[in-house]
């Protein structure tokens, strides 16, 4: 292997000749599945690739253009502006009246800001550029309508432990690419260690590898990577989570999801998920405070308090002592009865606000303080409840008087909201479940 070739890194030396090297995506890759179809053809069209990092998003973009014996130009969302675009616009101008095609591909697609994302419509429409974008976060949000609706998206997966196995497998006996020229052995449970912490991403996991053969030693005469090198080099890696971005906002949603469906065991994995890949505590405790009142609500009154104490007990010891707290207030709220009778009856009567407008406070309601208020009406005909029988003045009606009658508030049949719905039943005098 020539010098120049053995400084670049092991994952970039590894990368994917053809599809037969790729490890995973069988989903879009497999026999007769268009995205086979597309690089197979030689002919391929527009498409976004959308996936978590490392999971062959380039690679795929290189062999689209490689099938289809186009020229290649790739280009960083977070380097490149309009002025790169243009550049690569007249490149692909020129190769096309050669009679040759252009595989235009931009990485990290959905930080091009809008504007910068439509310069490129124009030559997607005339057949100037095939358009290959590569993204980690949810295209529908991040990527404009119009080159959406020319571009068909893919979606690509993390990649398995057995894949990753066989990529550092394959890396480990490849003599013109790989490692093979160093004749290395590795132990089994190193070798499935690197494979998990790498996290589904095979370029991570070639990264490790590549640290990790540093740190052989001899063993039976042979250069051997062992447990301890790979738990060195995997110590501290962390899962999967952006702050920021769609591994985020569906970590948080299936923490809230397993609060509300009652399951514990599920709502401490995620918690757990989110704490271990960086997440603010502060903002988890924010959102288990928000479940208290949307979820549990008056079926538990206490839910709202534990939670409180939880982010309270946060805040004054840290972590990872103040996690248990959020783990105590979790698992409370996944198991107690669940309500958002008031979540509910909250939202009808914001809408009945936006619906109707300023309704006058009826003149009854009204305070009284001056002569002047007392002549026009104010506070005549109030019914003081504390002077009625049981405090409730029955017939009494407080909403504004153009307002139709409203019950916002309805109690489940769970938890404390049982006896709040006998109360209000007992005091209005009426009957079936709901007051």
């Amino acid at each position: 292997m020539a010098h120049a070739e053995l400084t670049r890194p092991l994952a970039d030396r590894m990368r994917p000749r053809d599809l037969e090297e790729i490890v995973g995506q069988t989903h879009v890759l497999g026999p007769g599945k268009p995205l086979r179809q597309a690089v197979e053809s030689g002919t391929p069209h527009s498409f976004i690739l959308w996936g978590p990092p490392g999971t062959g998003k380039t690679t795929l973009a290189r062999l689209v253009a490689q099938r289809s014996n186009a020229q290649f130009i790739a280009l960083s969302a977070v380097m490149a502006g309009v002025k790169d675009v243009r550049a690569a616009v007249e490149r692909a101008q020129t190769e096309r009246a050669a009679g040759r095609g252009t595989v235009l591909f931009l990485d990290e697609v959905h930080r091009f800001s809008k504007s910068q994302q439509d310069t490129f419509l124009p030559y997607l429409e005339d057949g100037t550029l095939t358009f290959i974008g590569a993204t980690t976060e949810n295209p529908s949000f991040e990527v404009v309508g119009a080159l959406l609706s020319r571009a068909r998206v893919y979606v690509l997966k993390s990649l398995q432990a057995k894949d990753l196995v066989v990529l550092l497998q394959r890396a480990l006996a490849d003599e013109a690419r790989g490692l093979g020229a160093r004749h290395l052995a590795i132990e089994p449970e190193a070798l499935q260690l690197l494979a998990e912490a790498a996290d589904g991403d095979g370029r991570r996991a070639l990264n490790m590898l590549e640290i990790a053969a540093d740190l052989a030693v001899e063993l039976d005469g042979r250069a051997t990577i062992q447990l301890a090198a790979a738990r060195e080099v995997a110590g501290g890696t962390r899962r999967r989570f952006d702050k920021g971005g769609e591994a985020f906002y569906d970590q948080i949603s299936a923490l809230h999801k397993c609060v509300r469906g009652t399951d514990p065991d599920a709502a401490l994995y995620w918690l757990a998920r989110m704490l271990d890949g960086g997440c603010d505590p502060a903002y988890l405790a924010r959102r288990i405070t928000r479940m208290a009142v949307e979820d549990i609500g008056l079926a538990d009154p206490r839910g709202l308090q534990m939670a409180l104490d939880a982010w309270q007990a946060h805040e004054r010891m840290g972590s990872p002592e103040g996690d248990l707290a959020l783990a105590n207030a979790v698992v409370y709220l996944a198991c107690a009865p669940k309500s958002n009778a008031v979540y509910a009856g909250f939202g009808e009567a914001r809408r009945d606000v936006e619906q109707f407008g300023s309704l006058e406070v009826p003149l009854r309601l009204r305070n009284a303080p001056t002569k002047l208020m007392k002549e026009l009406d104010y506070g005549k005909g109030y019914r003081y409840a504390h002077d009625e029988p049981d405090a409730y003045a029955r017939g009494e009606r407080y909403l504004p008087d153009e307002l139709p009658d409203r019950h916002y508030y309805r109690p489940v049949a769970r938890g404390l909201e049982i006896r709040i719905a006998e109360a209000l039943q007992r005091l209005r005098g009426g009957g079936g479940n709901k007051p």
